[in-house]
């Protein structure tokens, strides 16, 4: 590991342009659920079940339930040193006289990136955040970011329980792995009216977590801000780095098929990683295998200093 970290060190001082793509893998550290196995049930649910267009439709108050607990263990956590370390890395890039420039594209949707401090102008949350709430009616725009008001309304806090981030963390990292809800507290069920409603619509007009569901698209938006970034005439980007994610799943695997391509880096943290990456025989790619709160910021030093 010594040889391949300071041979990504010395390359990390002289590059001009860097993406961070951070997936779930990061927020375990912070003692969050990786929704994989037994951790993707909730309450005998299957998450993915939940987290769609039509399940909303046929059962908001479920939905919601899910995700008021969702909301509830993310502001339980807290961010970790290594979205303390993309804080200081998008500060150095929100800095107009240098010539750094720096993004984060997260596919994590719990807000820990945002409340460590990230700039938000250079902080792409791709698949959404549990704190942005939208309504649902096809002529209302309304959208509240960053509500972190919990529970958003009185009935929803029973979807509360003593929840410990810290011994979760330690179970997903591979101690043990435990289902995610707790079983004695049933499903309720909810009338609309009793549910977020759109204050603008006034109508009963409900709201929805401001996610990206399965089936749904990504924000265009935003994409369209990150392709800019990295198809940049004459600019390309120097190094990507993937952090807590595979890197393999579209479109993530674009964006660092698409560095590559244009003569830049890749730098994997993470705790899955091909042997062949580890042991640096993948040309253009290093690759950290572990913890990434812990292996970020020591191998960002040089660039950020001390977190």
């Amino acid at each position: 590991m010594n040889k391949q970290l300071g041979e990504f060190q010395e390359y990390l001082l002289k590059s001009k342009k860097i993406v961070a793509l951070v997936g779930a893998g990061l927020s375990v550290s912070s003692g969050l659920p990786t929704f994989r196995g037994s951790q993707g049930l909730w309450k005998n649910f299957n998450m993915i079940d939940l987290a769609t267009p039509d399940a909303f439709y046929i059962d908001p108050g479920l939905v919601w339930q899910f995700y008021s607990w969702r909301r509830y263990t993310a502001l339980k956590s807290k961010p970790n040193k290594g979205h303390y370390a993309l804080a200081k890395l998008s500060q150095m890039g929100n800095n107009r006289s240098s010539d750094f420039s720096y993004i984060t594209i997260t596919q994590n949707v719990d807000g820990l990136s945002s409340r460590s401090g990230h700039c938000k102008e250079n902080l792409y949350e791709i698949h959404g955040s549990l704190f942005d709430l939208k309504c649902t009616s096809f002529t209302c725009n309304y959208v509240d970011h960053d509500n972190f008001k919990q529970p958003l309304t009185k009935v929803l806090s029973d979807t509360e329980y003593e929840y410990d981030p810290s011994q979760n963390r330690k179970r997903t990292m591979g101690e043990q792995e435990i289902s995610i809800s707790p079983q004695f507290k049933p499903v309720m069920t909810i009338p609309e009216n009793e549910l977020p409603q759109c204050p603008v619509c006034k109508d009963g007009s409900l709201l929805r977590p401001g996610v990206v569901w399965f089936g749904e698209s990504l924000p265009l938006n935003l994409i369209t801000k990150v392709d800019s970034f990295i198809e940049s005439e004459g600019n390309p980007v120097d190094l990507i780095l993937v952090i807590g994610t595979s890197g393999t799943v579209y479109p993530a695997n674009s964006y660092v098929d698409r560095v590559k391509l244009k003569g830049g880096k890749v730098a994997i943290f993470n705790t899955d990683i091909e042997n062949d990456i580890v042991a640096g025989k993948v040309k253009g790619t290093w690759g950290f295998k572990g913890d990434a709160a812990v292996l970020l910021p020591l191998a960002l030093k040089p660039l950020i200093g001390d977190i």
